[in-house]
């Protein structure tokens, strides 16, 4: 096992530098990073060719890449090209409440949609199956965008019709909390529950027909025939080798995900990796920019890399490949 991790980080290294020098030549040479700097009449036009040797924006693009994975590496991205504040802190802050909405939704979407596909798929062509069915294409439809708006308004219409607070529709957080959990997950309800409706459809279904393809194979049935249990054939033999195309779909996902917390940060004004990826991209810097980009990478890497430990532990012969 221990041979099969190695090998997994191995594989990781590659993708990551080949990912980074990506990241960096195409927003390297998608625009100006000086732009806004010329437009400045407080520079003049010697100022800004200093800053820009002392950035290095005169050198070539292997030279800056190269410059630009040192600051990276060793002072965690280095600092803006506009205001010279390091990048690491703002990126770290938005990183972390963007993680906690994530990890949020997917436990959540995992458990629920494996849940609905277990049932879906013991009790096929049931009244639960073909509500489960029903719900899944109908959140498979849904936009998340326009999930989040509609959610948006009916709580706020609660809130100014009854004076009931249940949910907020905005922010992160209040200032000063009493409860700093019950803020949270007052603030954090609505996104996660948009961001669940696609997910938990997708998850259903996926988790739906891998258990109904375990449930007819060869070796359930020998497992029948010996005399186990019905649930022990579920949870040992079926359940655990269901789970292998689900894991993959959960590894991709998360850099969807990435993008529906998004639209959704945008909608309800969270302070996450999507709003500062919009201040960053209007603001004409490419530092933090790329650093963005690099930290979304890094994530889908990892989230990857997860996924084939895991499958080494669903199936032992995936490792011994």
């Amino acid at each position: 096992m221990l041979t099969f991790i190695a090998r997994r980080l191995l594989y990781s290294i590659p993708v990551l530098v080949a990912a980074s020098f990506l990241i960096f030549v195409f927003v390297a040479l998608s625009s100006n990073p000086l732009a806004d700097l010329y437009s400045n009449t407080h520079l003049t036009p010697a100022d800004i060719k200093v800053i820009a040797h002392a950035k290095h924006l005169d050198a070539s693009v292997f030279e800056r890449y190269w410059l630009w994975v040192q600051d990276a590496v060793l002072h965690k991205f280095g600092n803006n090209l506009s205001n010279g504040d390091p990048v690491w802190p703002n990126l770290e802050r938005v990183l972390w409440h963007t993680i906690e909405l994530l990890v949020i939704v997917l436990v959540l979407s995992v458990l629920i949609g494996v849940a609905i596909g277990i049932l879906s798929a013991i009790r096929q062509y049931s009244i639960f199956d073909y509500t489960a069915t029903t719900l899944s294409f109908i959140g498979f439809a849904m936009p998340v965008f326009w999930l989040a708006l509609i959610l948006q308004v009916i709580f706020t219409n609660i809130y100014l019709k009854w004076h009931l607070r249940i949910f907020y529709t905005a922010q992160l957080s209040s200032d000063n909390p009493k409860y700093w959990l019950l803020d949270r997950i007052q603030h954090l309800a609505l996104p996660v529950i948009a961001l669940c409706a696609l997910s938990v459809a997708g998850y259903s279904r996926y988790m739906r027909a891998s258990m109904l393809e375990v449930i007819n194979s060869d070796y359930t049935r020998t497992a029948r025939a010996k005399g186990l249990p019905e649930w022990r054939v579920i949870g040992k033999h079926v359940f655990r080798n269901a789970l292998i195309p689900l894991t993959t779909q959960i590894a991709i996902d998360f850099g969807a995900l990435f993008a529906g917390a998004f639209v959704t940060e945008q909608v309800f004004t969270l302070d996450g990796m999507g709003h500062y990826f919009v201040v960053a991209l209007t603001s004409g810097d490419p530092y933090p920019v790329m650093a963005w980009l690099m930290v979304v990478a890094v994530m889908v890497i990892i989230f990857n890399l997860i996924a084939d430990l895991v499958y080494g532990f669903l199936d032992p012969r995936i490792r011994y490949d």
